[in-house]
């Protein structure tokens, strides 16, 4: 290909059709959308939510990261409950890979050794971070928003926001049928690279590390036919050898980590982890596709030759979704700092909770400014393009605060429309009652 020399073409201007009109827009059907468009469908707004690919759950389905991080404090604690919460519950126990709660908390040295080897403890603590079934999670997703109300429309991409005046007012849409418009009058982006508000004008950042792993690109795989109980022995009995071999593999470029599944003989990998990438450049993502996966099969071959458990391993799949970390990130009237969260973590505005990075760190309290845009009306930020800064965006991206940051807007976006005021205007009390209603843990314990 000729690359382009700076020359333009002019797209001719076209009456858009307007799909339909709701009250509020949910953008994204990732875990922020779709716990957005619940909790905005369950507040009483007629509520339509968009989707580009075929499935809700985003990145926690379709990019194969369904190790859900931390969903307690390091007492054992829920701080993430409502509607994250009740989407695991509701895929039943056997889908669902992760220590009961009467051991959440625990410091006993075996039970941290066993659920430590499976990711579901930290810092010698046992804590509640399941492994979910991805699959079961798309359909119980379809369950829930299906149960709430809300209008789902797949395979359609945003494109631009409908804003006048410096209020967002829907969004344009791309799809097989054309493009089309979709009115509201409260919108919430969960593109997870804020899409929809960066269209619209509002500022955001992009700042961070690029070395850094939150700035890292990957594709996601699994290899069936693996003999986990063989090589969950080895990683937790032998554990020298194991981290040995791991560098081992590292040095002849295979830097592959495993994890275990809910499902027997099914091994998940949410590595290699490659930095240098843009996620909002096409090239960079179609380089990350294609590395990715030289690096899986190189590792299948490696892996089938040295590690325990893998001697009969084949390719199951590879995630749908590219897996992204990091693009924009809103710049918002509130902007959630590090600084802060070490001082106290504490907002009065406090929508959900994300567990302290260390047991040395408190909980943190999420604001609900922190999806507000600084200038542009009609439009809230959830998922991982909220307004922080790049040292508390690690935690802030979590599955689990999408599913808080999520809920906490469509709540709030629900809550605007009924009393007929700005995004921006929300009554924090009457937004607090509304989450507490739905389940959510809105503000520590005193």
């Amino acid at each position: 290909m000729r690359p382009g020399q700076g020359e333009t073409v002019r797209e001719p201007a076209r009456d858009v059709p307007v799909y339909g009109s709701c009250d509020v827009l949910v953008v994204g059907g990732g875990p922020a959308g779709f716990a957005a468009a619940v909790a905005a469908a369950r507040a009483g707004a007629d509520t339509v939510l968009v989707e580009r690919y075929g499935h809700l759950g985003g990145l926690a389905t379709g990019g194969l990261v369904y190790w859900i991080d931390r969903m307690t404090d390091w007492r054992g604690n829920p701080v993430v409950g409502g509607i994250g919460q009740e989407l695991i519950d509701r895929c039943g126990r056997d889908a669902v890979l992760g220590p009961e709660p009467a051991l959440w908390g625990s410091r006993d040295k075996e039970a941290v050794a066993y659920w430590g080897i499976r990711a579901s403890a930290h810092r010698g603590v046992v804590t509640w971070a399941p492994t979910v079934d991805p699959e079961l999670m798309k359909c119980v997703s379809n369950d829930m928003v299906r149960d709430a109300g809300v209008t789902t429309l797949f395979h359609a991409w945003a494109v631009a926001a409908l804003h006048q005046d410096g209020r967002v007012q829907g969004a344009i849409f791309e799809s097989k049928e054309g493009r089309f418009a979709l009115r509201a009058r409260g919108t919430v982006d969960c593109t997870g690279d804020g899409d929809v508000f960066a269209s619209a004008g509002a500022a955001f950042e992009g700042d961070m590390d690029s070395t850094s792993i939150h700035a890292r690109v990957n594709t996601s795989f699994r290899f069936g036919n693996v003999d986990m109980v063989r090589y969950m022995d080895f990683k937790l009995n032998d554990a020298q050898a194991h981290n040995d071999l791991l560098r081992r593999a590292t040095a002849e470029g295979i830097d592959l980590r495993c994890h275990e599944t809910a499902r027997e003989g099914v091994a998940l990998f949410m590595t290699p982890k490659f930095t240098g990438y843009s996620a909002l450049k096409v090239a960079d993502l179609t380089e990350v596709e294609f590395r990715s996966r030289d690096v899986m099969r190189a590792g299948l071959v490696w892996w089938r030759a040295h590690v325990p458990g893998f001697e009969r391993a084949w390719i199951y799949d590879t995630a749908s979704q590219i897996g992204v970390r990091h693009s924009r990130r809103l710049l918002g009237v509130e902007r959630v700092t590090l600084d802060h969260w070490k001082a106290s973590g504490r907002y009065d505005d406090s929508i959900g909770l994300c567990p302290g990075l260390t047991p040395e760190f408190p909980t943190l309290e999420i604001p609900y400014r922190c999806l507000v845009p600084r200038t542009v009306d009609g439009v809230l930020a959830a998922g991982r393009n909220l307004s922080c800064d790049p040292q508390s965006h690690n935690p802030l991206r979590e599955v689990p605060e999408c599913w808080v940051l999520g809920q906490g807007a469509g709540a709030a976006a629900a809550l605007a429309v009924k009393g007929d005021v700005a995004l921006r205007d929300v009554p924090v009390g009457a937004l607090k009652e509304t989450l507490r209603s739905q389940g959510a843990l809105v503000d520590v314990p005193a």
